[in-house]
C-alpha cells in the first residue's frame, strides 16, 4: 500500500503560518517518490483526492457531501477551498505584469530595502588606478512595509450544499479569488502613485493639453522614466480608450495584434493594463522590473475549524498582502 494511503489527516496538519495543508503532506509523502508512476504529476494534496475518490472539477465532478464522508476526507475540504480561491486569484491577477519580486514573511512585520542613487551613481565611472570604488548604499527603510488583510466570509448551510457539483461551488470560489487580487491590485496601484510611507511617491509629468491625452504625452513619460524602460503602462478606462484610439494604434501591426489576441499594446510597445478602479485622469509608466515588491503574510487561508465541526455555517476566507517601492524613480506618473 502506498505512503499516501495511510497518513491519518487531521486538523491540526494545518501549518500555523497559513501556508496550508499541502506543504505538511508533502514531508509526509514527497511527491518525487512518485516519479515513473501513474502517480507522477500529482502532488499530495491531489493525491489524497485520489485517495478518497473525489472529483473536484468536470462533468463527473462529486457532490459537496463526498468530502464528509469521514474525518480525514473532511480535513481536505478547507484545502480545496483554498486552492478554489488561489486558482480564481490567478486568473483575474495582473499584479503579476508589474511586480518584480514577491517576498514571503511568517509575521506580520517587515521592513524592505531601498537604494536611492544619484544620476552620477546610474553610470558606473571609470575607476583609476589607486582610487577608491565609488559606492552604492542599500538600507533599510525607515517605515514598515502596511501589510492588508483581504477576504470574504462564506456563509451557508450544510444542507444548502450538500449535493451541489463541486465544479459548481469551485465557480463560486473563484469569483471570492477574483475579487481579491482586484482589491491587491488597488492597493499596488496606490503605493505606486503615493509611495509607501518612506517618502517615495511617484514623480509626476503633466500632459501637454489639460484633460487631452496626446501621443506625444506618453513620449515625454517614456523620456522622463529614463534611464529605465517604459515596459508597463497602467490606465483607466478613460485612458485606455484614449490611447486606443490613437492613430498610432491604427496601423496594421498593432491592429492586426488587437484585433486577432484581444491583447492591448500602445505606440512605445508597453503592456498596457487595463485598471477601472484607479482614479481618472492619470497613467502610470513604470519598469516592472525594479518598481514594485510584493510581500505575502502566509498564502490564502481558510478558517477550517468551522467548515469542519460545523460544516460550513460561515467560513473566513483571507489572504495578507502589502506592496513596498523598490526604486521610487523607476514609475512616474503622466497627470492629464
Amino acid at each position: 500500500m502506498a505512503i499516501y494511503e495511510n497518513i491519518t489527516i487531521e486538523k491540526g496538519m494545518y501549518n500555523p503560518g497559513g501556508y496550508g495543508l499541502t506543504k505538511t503532506l508533502e514531508k509526509l509523502d514527497p511527491s518525487e517518490n512518485y516519479k515513473g508512476t501513474s502517480l507522477e504529476g500529482l502532488d499530495a494534496f491531489q493525491r489524497q483526492l485520489k485517495r478518497f475518490d473525489i472529483k473536484v472539477s468536470g462533468a463527473g465532478s462529486d457532490n459537496v457531501e463526498k468530502f464528509f464522508q469521514t474525518s480525514s476526507s473532511a480535513a481536505l475540504f478547507p484545502e480545496y477551498i483554498s486552492r478554489a480561491v488561489h486558482q480564481g486569484m490567478e486568473q483575474a491577477d495582473s499584479l503579476k505584469d508589474i511586480i518584480a519580486t514577491t517576498t514571503y514573511i511568517e509575521g506580520m512585520d517587515y521592513r524592505s530595502i531601498a537604494s536611492v542613487p544619484t544620476d552620477s551613481e546610474k553610470e558606473l565611472q571609470i575607476v583609476t588606478e589607486g582610487n577608491s570604488i565609488p559606492e552604492t548604499q542599500v538600507r533599510t527603510q525607515e517605515n514598515l512595509v502596511s501589510l492588508k488583510k483581504r477576504g470574504r466570509m462564506l456563509v451557508s448551510s450544510y444542507e444548502a450544499l450538500r449535493f451541489q457539483r463541486l465544479d459548481l461551488f469551485t465557480v463560486t470560489l473563484r469569483q471570492i479569488g477574483a475579487y481579491i487580487a482586484r482589491s491587491q491590485m488597488k492597493d499596488a496601484i496606490s503605493v505606486l502613485i503615493n509611495g509607501d510611507g518612506n517618502s517615495n511617491a511617484a514623480a509626476t509629468v503633466s500632459a501637454g493639453t489639460s484633460g487631452s491625452l496626446a501621443y506625444s504625452d506618453l513620449v515625454a513619460l517614456w523620456g522622463e522614466l529614463n534611464p529605465y524602460q517604459l515596459n508597463t503602462i497602467i490606465a483607466p478606462t478613460a485612458m485606455v480608450s484614449s490611447m486606443l484610439n490613437m492613430s498610432q494604434m491604427q496601423d496594421a501591426t498593432a491592429g492586426n495584434t488587437f484585433h486577432s489576441t484581444g491583447k492591448m499594446i500602445t505606440p512605445l510597445g508597453a503592456n498596457l493594463i487595463h485598471a477601472p478602479s484607479m482614479a481618472a485622469g492619470k497613467v502610470i509608466g513604470l519598469d516592472r522590473n525594479y518598481a514594485l515588491e510584493m510581500v505575502i503574510a502566509g498564502d490564502v487561508t481558510t478558517e477550517y475549524d468551522k467548515l469542519i465541526d460545523k460544516q460550513l455555517e460561515r467560513a473566513a476566507i483571507t489572504c495578507i498582502a502589502g506592496f513596498a517601492k523598490i526604486f521610487r524613480d523607476a514609475s512616474k506618473v503622466l497627470t492629464v
